[in-house]
């Protein structure tokens, strides 16, 4: 099949025949406001199971569980702190995705076996049309991991989704169309299954919104035994080896923000305005490293807290290679 032919443009038809092959236990890629996820059936066990194939990705690694309001919340978890309520009527729709205890619905091969279930809802108005058109055929949640081959370069971009895993879907399968995705780093996860909140994987969601919110200390950088996405040491990773705060030589790639010069002979990558941009650009500008063929992009980056640290947590990850 020609790659082109998996792509569809958002119209309300289109979103209507994603939101159908969903329910007919198809795969369908579209865009979030973090990056783009590859959806199935969050109830479908074949569904989900072709996400993993697809992907490329361990069975025991849990998926995130996308919903189109937390008026849906309870259908997937039992248990709820009073807490967790809060930060999903602060920060819902949005890039905040919540652990909490699973319920019956949340089976093993969502969860990766384990008790609890992590959900979200998009802020992203595609993604929001796709869920609430599939949950008005009858679903209850898409599945829905980043829509590229597992430990890689998450896709911001329809065009991103269809040079990393057209080869592996199949007719019946789609890729919405909605352009560039806003944010450009994943949701912050947030573990709610204990009293206090944890912060099992940074992004733009920060520490400091969190406790203004909840009026709660939240731990950060501690450790956990739940497994979520994008935990594993390596991960992010392009074919260009990334080399974090070195000054870059003749023939390396470089991404810094606009205010560090480009040494003679170093290839610049991108040059962000601000940390904003920098998440933004981030995914892209390693795509491109590779895109050139680079052997080695160099990275500086970005400083202080925010959504700086979730950027620097990507790369940190990116560094440690495939």
């Amino acid at each position: 099949m020609n790659n082109s032919q998996f792509l569809s443009k958002c119209t309300a038809d289109a979103i209507g025949k994603a939101a159908s092959q969903l329910i007919a236990g198809h795969l369908v890629a579209f865009p979030t406001e973090t990056v783009y996820g590859l959806g199935a059936d969050a109830s479908n066990p074949e569904a989900v199971r072709r996400i993993y194939e697809v992907k490329g990705r361990p069975m025991d690694h849990p998926l995130i569980v996308h919903i189109s309001s937390m008026d849906l919340l309870d259908v997937w978890a039992i248990n709820i702190p009073e807490y967790a309520i809060k930060l999903a009527r602060d920060f819902w729709p949005g890039p905040i995705t919540l652990v909490l205890k699973r319920s019956s619905e949340a089976r093993d091969f969502i969860t990766g076996g384990q008790d609890s279930v992590a959900i979200r809802v998009p802020s992203n108005p595609i993604a929001l049309s796709l869920l609430r058109t599939f949950e008005s055929k009858g679903g209850k949640g898409i599945a829905a991991p980043s829509a590229n081959r597992f430990g890689q370069v998450s896709p911001t971009s329809s065009q991103d989704v269809v040079s990393e895993l057209a080869n592996y879907l199949i007719e019946g399968d789609l890729i919405l169309e909605g352009g560039k995705c806003d944010v450009g780093i994943e949701s912050t996860i947030i573990d709610c299954s204990n009293v206090i909140p944890k912060i099992l994987r940074p992004g733009a969601i920060t520490k400091e919104m969190l406790e203004d919110a909840t009026e709660i200390y939240a731990c950060e950088n501690s450790l956990s035994d739940i497994r979520v996405s994008g935990a594993l040491e390596k991960h992010y990773a392009p074919r260009a080896k990334v080399i974090l705060d070195h000054i870059p030589q003749s023939g390396q790639g470089f991404i810094a923000l606009s205010k560090f010069p480009t040494p003679e002979g170093v290839i610049r990558i991108a040059s962000p305005k601000d940390v904003v941009e920098f998440a933004q650009i981030l995914y892209e500008s390693l795509r491109k490293a590779d895109i050139l063929e680079l052997k080695e992009v160099v990275v500086t980056q970005p400083i202080g807290n925010g959504l700086a640290i979730g950027v620097r947590d990507r790369l940190k990850k990116a560094s440690m290679g495939l």
